[in-house]
C-alpha cells in the first residue's frame, strides 16, 4: 500500500524533537508539510505586527531547512475544514500527522478535521511535544480523541493541582520527561520523495507582512528574530553561560535586565522553534557535567516547570482565559473603563515606569517578568480596577510568547483571581521602577520625551518645577500626559475592595490574614525568583528513580514569571517574602505609616513562577 503522508504544522516549527513528524516519515512513499495560514489567526486584531512578523520568519526558516533535506514548506492559505479536503484529493493523502494542541479552539478545529479526514479514510496520528510531560490517556466517546488526562492529574485525584506547591509534590514522583527524538536528516527525508513543482512558490510560498495588509516597516529592525535556526544558536549561547548552571545562581535584577536579552528563550518555545524537552536535557546534563552530581534542583527547571503547571490548570477548563465559567476564577466585580484601558494599553498613563513597559512591549513585543508583574497590578488590583480579561487580550494581541494557558493564568494570579490571595502586597508605580533603574535609563529609551529630566524627577516629572520641566522641553499635561489616577488614593480603596471580595468567600482559608493586614504593603524592590533560594528537591538521574526521593518541603508559591528566560531575566518563580519580614522592607499606604517608596524591599522573598 502507498503511503502518501502530509504533516500539519502549527506550532512545533522546528525539525528537532518532532515526533508528528517522525510518524508522518515512518514508512511513508511521500511526505509533505504543509502550514495553513487560518483565517482565524490571520484576520484576528488580537495579533499585533511583532507575533505575525516572528511567525513569518519561523516559516522562512523552516522552509530554508527543508530545503537542505531536499523537501519544501508548503503555505496555503484558508480555513484548515476547507484546505484539507482538497489537498486529500489532489495528492492522494493516506496519512495526516500533527501535534497536539491543549487550546480550547485548537481541541475544536482539531476534532473537525479529524472528522474530516475519517471520511476521506485517511489515517490521524496526533502525538505531543510542546510540554514536557505528555498526556497519556485518550477519550474515544467523541469523535475526536482528547487528551483528557496528564499523569499529573490523575495523581491528583483527576483535577489539576491548583497550587505551584502541590504540583511541584506530584512532579517529584515522576519519571523524567521524555527524552528528545533527533532532527529530521536527509536520508529519512531522501526515502520520501516530495514533489515540488517548478511553480512552488507562486502558490506555496511564505507570504510577506505587506501581502498580509501590513504597512512596510524597511526601518524596523526586530529585536527578536523567528525560526528554528535563531532558537537554537540562542540555546547555545544559553549553555554557554556554564558558570551561572555550575553555581546556579540568580543575577539580581537591574536596569539591564529590563531589555531584551540575546538569550531569551520563551517566544521560541511559544512558537516551538525551539524543544522544551531539548532545552530541558540540555541544563540537566550540564549541570551534571559541570557539577558532578546525579540530581539537579528541580527549581533549575523553574520556567519549563511553571508552564507545565498553567498547561496543566487549564485542562478540561475552556474558560480558562475569562472569568464566566471559569470555576478557579474568584468573581470580582471589576471596573468597566475603555478610556483607561485604552490609556495604559497605550502608555499614556502618566506614569513613566508603567508607559515605558508598555511602550517597550508594543515596539519589541516582549517585556521582563517583573515589568509584567508592573502593568498587571497597575491595571487589575494595584490601580485601575479593570479586569484582568482585558490585560490578557492587550498581551495576546503584543507579546511573543503569550501561550494561551500561560498568559491567561499569569493574569489571574497576578490580579489575586486565582492561585494567589496576598492582594495587600502591590507595586508602586514609582518605587519600584526607581529601585530597579535609579538612573532612568529605561525611561529615556522608551519615553524621548523625559530624556533631559534629571534623575530625581524622572519617575515622577509632575513633582518637578515648572523650571526644570521647561528646562527639559517636556512639561507634564502638555507634553506628556498628567498622572491618571492618585495611585496612594487608588491602591488604599482597592484593597478595601478586595478584602471585600475575599471576606465574601466561605471557602477563602486566609480570613485570619485579612484581620492580620489591615494595610495595603507595596513593593519597593522587585523580589527574587525561587531559584535564588537553591531549592534541593531533585531530579532523578534515570526513569526507573523518582523524584520524590529527595522531595524537601516547598514554601507556598507567589506570583509567577510569566517569562522563560535565562539566565539573564530567569523566568522561574519569584519567590514569596520569607516570614519575618518586617514592615520597613516595603512601603504602606497607611498614612499612619511613613510612605517610603524607597524603603529597601526583601531581597530573597517565602517562595512559589511561569517564564514567562
Amino acid at each position: 500500500m502507498v503511503v502518501n503522508s502530509v504533516h500539519w504544522f502549527r506550532k512545533g516549527l522546528r525539525l528537532h524533537d518532532n515526533p508528528a513528524l517522525q510518524e508522518a516519515l515512518n514508512g511513508a512513499d511521500t511526505v509533505r508539510c504543509v502550514y495553513i495560514l487560518d483565517p482565524w489567526f490571520a484576520g484576528s486584531a488580537n495579533v499585533g505586527v511583532n507575533r505575525w512578523r516572528f511567525l513569518l520568519e519561523s516559516l522562512e526558516d523552516l522552509d530554508t531547512c527543508l530545503r537542505k533535506l531536499n523537501s519544501r514548506l508548503f503555505v496555503v492559505r484558508g480555513q484548515p475544514a476547507d484546505v484539507f479536503p482538497r489537498l486529500f484529493k489532489e495528492w492522494n493523502v493516506t496519512r495526516l500527522t500533527f501535534e497536539y494542541d491543549p487550546e480550547p479552539y485548537g481541541k475544536d478545529r482539531d476534532g473537525a478535521i479529524i472528522k474530516i479526514s475519517q471520511e476521506f479514510g485517511v489515517e490521524t496520528i496526533v502525538r505531543n511535544s510542546h510540554t514536557l510531560y505528555s498526556p497519556d490517556r485518550w477519550l474515544t466517546k467523541t469523535v475526536y480523541p482528547v487528551y483528557v488526562f496528564f499523569r499529573i492529574i490523575e495523581m491528583n485525584s483527576n483535577s489539576p493541582p491548583l497550587t505551584f506547591k502541590r504540583f511541584q509534590a506530584i512532579v517529584n514522583r515522576l519519571e523524567l520527561p521524555k527524552k528528545p527524538l533527533p532532527t529530521i536528516t536527509q536520508e529519512q527525508m531522501a526515502s520520501c520523495r516530495t514533489q515540488i513543482a517548478d511553480n512552488h512558490d507562486e502558490h506555496y510560498s511564505v507570504p510577506s507582512l505587506e501581502e498580509l495588509g501590513f504597512k512596510s516597516q524597511p526601518d524596523v529592525t526586530p529585536v527578536w528574530k523567528g525560526g528554528e535556526t535563531e532558537a537554537l544558536e540562542r540555546l547555545n549561547k544559553h549553555l554557554d553561560r556554564k558558570a551561572w548552571v555550575a553555581s546556579f545562581e540568580r543575577p539580581r535584577i537591574n536596569a539591564h535586565s529590563l531589555f531584551a536579552n540575546p538569550t531569551g528563550l520563551s517566544p521560541y518555545l511559544c512558537f516551538g522553534c525551539l524543544s522544551s524537552r531539548v532545552f530541558y536535557y540540555h541544563l540537566r546534563e550540564l549541570y551534571m557535567k559541570l557539577r558532578r552530581k546525579s540530581s539537579p534542583p528541580l527549581s533549575l527547571f523553574g520556567q519549563l516547570l511553571w508552564r507545565e503547571f498553567f498547561y496543566t490548570a487549564a485542562t478540561n477548563n475552556p474558560n480558562f482565559d475569562r472569568m464566566e465559567g471559569n470555576p478557579i476564577c474568584v468573581q470580582i466585580p471589576w471596573d468597566h473603563n475603555p478610556e483607561a484601558l485604552a490609556k495604559w494599553a497605550e502608555g499614556c498613563t502618566g506614569f513613566p515606569w508603567i508607559d515605558a513597559i508598555m511602550t517597550q512591549l508594543r515596539q519589541e513585543g516582549w517585556i521582563h517578568h517583573l515589568a509584567r508583574h508592573a502593568v498587571a497590578c497597575f491595571l487589575t488590583r494595584g490601580d485601575l480596577w479593570i479586569s484582568w480579561e482585558s490585560g490578557t487580550k492587550v498581551f495576546e494581541e503584543l507579546l511573543l510568547d503569550a501561550d494561551w494557558s500561560v498568559n491567561a493564568g499569569s493574569w489571574m494570579w497576578l490580579s489575586c483571581s486565582a492561585f494567589f490571595q496576598q492582594f495587600f502586597h502591590c507595586y508602586c508605580p514609582v518605587g519600584f521602577g526607581r529601585r530597579t533603574d535609579p538612573s532612568g535609563d529605561y525611561i529615556r529609551r522608551y519615553i524621548p520625551k523625559l530624556k533631559d529630566y534629571p534623575n530625581r524627577y524622572i519617575y515622577e516629572p509632575w513633582n518637578a518645577p515648572e523650571s526644570v520641566q521647561k528646562a527639559a522641553n517636556c512639561v507634564v499635561g502638555v507634553d506628556y500626559p498628567k498622572p491618571m489616577i492618585n495611585h496612594a488614593e487608588s491602591s488604599r480603596l482597592n484593597i478595601e475592595r478586595m478584602k471585600q471580595v475575599y471576606q465574601q468567600l466561605s471557602h477563602y482559608r486566609g480570613l485570619s490574614l485579612l484581620a492580620s493586614v489591615p494595610t495595603i504593603q507595596e513593593e519597593a524592590e522587585p523580589p527574587l525568583s525561587d531559584d535564588s533560594q537553591a531549592s534541593s528537591s531533585g531530579v532523578p538521574s534515570s526513569s526507573t528513580q523518582t523524584q520524590s526521593q529527595q522531595t524537601q518541603t516547598q514554601p507556598q508559591p507567589q506570583p509567577p514569571d510569566p517569562d522563560p528566560q535565562l539566565p539573564a531575566t530567569a523566568s522561574v518563580p519569584p519567590a514569596q517574602r520569607k516570614r519575618g519580614r518586617t514592615p520597613e522592607h516595603r512601603t504602606s499606604l497607611n498614612p499612619k505609616v511613613q510612605h517610603t517608596s524607597q524603603a529597601k524591599a526583601s531581597e530573597q522573598p517565602p517562595q512559589t513562577t511561569n517564564k514567562q
